[in-house]
């Protein structure tokens, strides 16, 4: 008896797989993803993965198809998976509701960002920038899905630490600087975060990796408004019967 097929598509990469290494499939800039099955749906539904937040990642990890390292995707290339999935397995029409007002967006036709000149030029995964107000230069890095993981137990160890501790943002820029001023030990790193990283050049560098962050563009235009917003990710993304 001949196998049965189950059909495919290819999820262009926003990052276009500039920024990973020469040998990694992720540089080809596609991932072909499977449509999703009642078997797929059962992920969804599995308490245990819901409960310890692994859901989304359990459920993206069995549709794709390609032979990649799911730790090594930049979160907008995952993004863009995620968008894929939703559609292949419920459909484009995605509703919801902002400001009080019921909305409906065609995720099918959201366009991934214009990719970023500095990161058409790079040659990997680490960028430098000058930060405005102390003029340190540092060097830094856009986030994989290992790199989130990480930043996750770390803050669940401090939490079991103290409880009431929510360093999320010096934490996270931990893991995204690779060096300051040429030096690149953890512990200078580190104390670099702790002790002299002021509050302007925080919140420059966060608008800088927000531009240069390869993503899809999750925004939609709402009536009387004259910029766009952001679309709200709601349990219905996935669970769109709820």
């Amino acid at each position: 008896m001949s196998e049965f097929k189950i059909p495919t598509e290819t999820v262009e990469l926003p990052s276009k797989g500039l920024l990973y290494p020469k040998d990694s499939e992720l540089a080809k800039g596609v991932v072909e993803v499977k449509y999703m099955t009642a078997a797929h749906e059962d992920i969804l539904t599995n308490q245990t993965y819901i409960k310890n937040g692994t859901v989304l990642d359990k459920l993206i990890k069995a549709l794709i198809v390609s032979p990649i390292n799911y730790d090594d995707l930049l979160i907008g290339d995952k993004n863009a998976i995620m968008v894929a999935a939703r559609v292949l397995g419920y459909g484009s029409e995605y509703k919801f509701t902002y400001g009080g007002v019921d909305q409906t967006v065609d995720l099918a036709a959201l366009d991934n960002k214009p990719v970023h000149e500095a990161i058409e030029k790079a040659d990997k995964n680490e960028f430098e920038y000058v930060l405005p107000y102390t003029k340190n230069t540092i060097t830094f890095k856009l986030l994989t899905h290992k790199d989130e993981q990480d930043i996750q137990r770390e803050l669940d160890g401090l939490k079991k630490i103290n409880k009431d501790s929510s360093p999320e943002l010096s934490t996270r820029w931990k893991y995204i600087i690779t060096s300051v001023e040429g030096r690149r030990e953890k512990k200078d790193i580190r104390e670099f975060v702790d002790n002299y990283l002021i509050a302007k050049d925080s919140r420059a560098l966060r608008e800088y990796i927000r531009e240069l962050q390869p993503d899809v563009d999750l925004t939609f235009h709402v009536d009387g408004a004259d910029d766009k917003v952001n679309i709200p990710i709601g349990i219905s993304f996935f669970w769109p019967d709820i």
